[in-house]
């Protein structure tokens, strides 16, 4: 076995980002539907490890206990960035998200029903294909597989529930960009990139601040972005038996708005473009990491019938994104970058559905309305909407009963 160091897992995921970015800007295909570097290159490397493994007895073993906080350092900036009056601005982009986002969620875990009953499987497992782990991602898919083992003594849930939700975030990064590129080809939308983009959208400044930042810059966004992450840690704690359980990094995501919005009365003024930077890095590694440690001989073993399923809610979340979410939006460049973010965050999660934004809106130009009211929503909102939706469906006697 070959075990690598903390230093030397964050070496080979660096690596493996700067591959990921060579393949998507060299090979057409990635480029045209707008793959994620870290997708790319954290699937390449899994697959190598896998032959490895297999062909050559040869097993690496990363150490990743990193990833959370690369998360919740990636949502604090997230907050650390969010810039309130834009956000009130965005007030009817963010009422028509979630009137797509309702009746979808319903439809998920329909869907997985529906298929659990035509592959003769626990009702149950119909829900760990569903918003579970699409929408709830490893963390709600680690809760719930720890009740059905308990209570429902369902075999290898676990590891199921695992396996459904990291395929998840590969099939919302892999899916995203090609749903928002066919709905630009397809309504003639161009980002403010293109000499035919449309330049009535209103950037966040991130350029007020003069001249290139400096190095106080990054030590100011950077302490802020710990400060985030030690306060909503503390704030996750003392609400951690309250009735509704919230994810950890909501409170990082609500500290920071609270420091972004707040901290100007005070005085403290962020360098948004270093906060940015810094919380993209958090994220390319969080992604990076999340697909180099995917064991594909365990996804291959336990797949199966779970594959089949969540085939068939890709092809479900991607006509959904493209013929219901785009539609009640404004169907203009912003509602196609949404799309995409739809596809990340209802199969795998927000942090695939902002890297899927950033993909495209680094090749068409920027959304700055969708990366205000994506993350509230994938980060806030559809957590609380899944929790209700989730909790009716396991008390009906047909689903939780058996």
């Amino acid at each position: 076995m070959i075990s690598l160091s903390p230093v030397q897992s964050l070496l080979a995921c660096c690596l493996v980002l700067v591959v990921g970015r060579v393949l998507t800007t060299r090979i057409g295909i990635l480029a045209r539907y707008s793959i994620p570097d870290p997708i790319v290159g954290g699937l390449l490397f899994a697959a190598i490890a896998y032959l490895l493994s297999a062909w050559g007895g040869i097993s690496v073993s990363l150490e990743t206990s990193i990833k959370p906080t690369l998360l919740l350092l990636f949502f604090g900036c997230i907050g650390l960035t969010a810039n309130l009056k834009l956000l009130a601005k965005g007030g009817p982009w963010l009422i028509a998200f979630l009137l797509a986002l309702i009746p979808f969620l319903i439809l998920q875990n329909a869907v997985g029903l529906g298929m659990a009953w035509l592959l003769d499987m626990h009702p149950l497992m119909g829900l760990l294909g569903g918003t579970i782990t699409l929408v709830g991602g490893h963390g709600t898919g680690a809760a719930y597989a720890t009740r059905f083992a308990d209570v429902n003594n369902i075999q290898d849930v676990m590891a199921l529930a695992m396996t459904a939700a990291t395929l998840g975030l590969v099939l919302g990064g892999v899916v995203g960009g090609p749903v928002a590129e066919w709905i630009m080809r397809r309504h003639k939308l161009a980002g403010s990139l293109d000499p035919a983009a449309d330049a009535g959208h209103d950037a966040p400044d991130l350029t007020e601040n003069a001249g290139p930042p400096s190095a106080g810059s990054f030590i100011v966004s950077l302490t802020a972005a710990f400060v985030c992450l030690v306060v909503g840690g503390y704030l996750a704690a003392l609400v951690e038996d309250a009735p509704v359980s919230l994810p950890n990094f909501l409170w990082c995501l609500a500290t920071g708005v609270l420091i972004r919005n707040g901290g100007e009365h005070l005085g403290l003024k962020l360098d948004d473009r270093v906060t940015d930077i810094i919380g993209t890095i958090a994220l390319s590694l969080f992604l990076g990491m999340t697909m180099m440690t995917l064991d594909l001989s365990s996804v291959a073993r336990l797949a199966g019938p779970l594959a089949l399923m969540l085939a068939v809610q890709t092809v479900f979340c991607a006509l959904y994104a493209a013929w219901v979410v785009f539609r009640m939006l404004k169907r203009d460049y912003e509602a196609a970058i949404m799309s995409a973010a739809f596809c990340g965050f209802s199969l795998g999660a927000t942090a695939t559905a902002i890297a899927n934004m950033q993909a495209l809106t680094r090749r068409h130009g920027p959304a700055p309305e969708a990366f205000i009211v994506v993350p509230v929503t994938g980060a806030f909102l559809v957590d609380i909407l899944n929790v209700i939706v989730l909790t009716s469906l396991i008390s009906l006697p047909f689903v939780g009963g058996m």
